[in-house]
């Protein structure tokens, strides 16, 4: 009988406190010799031990915890960076062969960082243009090598924005072009604005509630045209959820359609309860997008 790797079949330091007592007990993990390793590793792919796989992830959980740190500046919580690296973790040691030579720290490195990765760029509301690998290396690469281009330049970083010149070579070094460097550059070093005022009391204060034009949504004409659209997209949403099996319409349900005030469900939640992978509730989630997408069109 097969056994699902999830987060639920490990005891891993418990995330319920603080992050810092999570990090320090993740540190208190002893690490694993090379032939130890290989053991365990041979142990979980030959018999599906999962006390083997749970030692081979909970030994590496310091590396998560390392390769997360570096992520801050993307402004997510560092326990979210931490949670989505241990998945990815965790599918390096489902697919690890200790048959190789190679140890499990090098092949989970590419792992945690692409689900980490991932999640970045599913979260970060400002980026609208990492689609292609070569933009999505840019968006990942942009910040060190402006840092690297301020110390060639003996100038503080982020000071100021980077010369035609030097958009040139960052776009030559990984293979963008030009003007998308200079996009993804505004994007990530924008600032939010105040709606309003900060004071109410200095009368030479603007903000941009002060010149702003009247919204046109409330004439008659914009109220009766934004009904229709959203009658139409409750239908729409109605028929495509009515188009799922079960399972999948409960998976869409409650990873994207909660109720103000609810969390949506995590993979691993839902996989727990169908007992099945976190993979398989995504393909699961996938597929069902996939569908709903196909039943939508035709009302768009």
């Amino acid at each position: 009988m097969s056994h699902a790797l999830t987060l639920a079949n490990f005891p891993v330091p418990s995330a319920s406190g603080s992050i810092e007592a999570y990090i320090a007990a993740a540190n208190r993990v002893p690490l694993l010799t090379e032939d130890e390793e290989k053991d365990l590793a041979r142990r979980f792919r030959d018999a599906e031990d999962l006390t083997a796989a749970r030692a081979l992830v909970t030994s590496h959980l310091r590396l998560v915890i390392a390769v997360a740190r570096g992520y801050l500046g993307y402004g997510l919580p560092h326990a979210d960076l931490i949670q989505e690296g241990n998945i990815g973790l965790m599918k390096a040691v489902k697919r690890f062969d200790p048959e190789r030579g190679v140890r499990l720290v090098s092949f989970a490195l590419h792992w945690i960082k692409a689900e980490i990765h991932e999640y970045i760029l599913k979260n970060w509301r400002l980026v609208k243009v990492a689609t292609t690998k070569a933009q999505r290396k840019l968006f990942f690469n942009l910040r060190s090598m402006k840092s690297a281009i301020a110390q060639d330049a003996q100038v503080e970083a982020g000071f100021a924005g980077l010369s035609p010149s030097e958009v040139n070579r960052v776009a030559r070094e990984l293979n963008v072009k030009p003007e998308e460097v200079v996009e993804m550059e505004t994007r990530m070093g924008g600032m939010d604005v105040s709606l309003e005022p900060l004071t109410e009391d200095d009368e030479d204060s603007y903000a941009p509630i002060a010149y702003l034009a009247a919204d046109s949504s409330i004439e008659p004409l914009m109220q009766l045209e934004r009904q229709e659209r959203d009658r139409l997209h409750d239908t729409g949403l109605r028929d495509a959820l009515a188009s799922l099996d079960d399972r999948s319409r409960t998976i869409v349900q409650r990873r994207w359609l909660v109720e103000d005030g609810e969390e949506a469900a995590t993979l691993h939640e839902l996989a727990a309860e169908y007992g099945v992978s976190a993979e398989r509730i995504r393909q699961i989630e996938v597929k069902a997008m996939q569908k709903m997408k196909g039943v939508l069109a035709p009302q768009m």
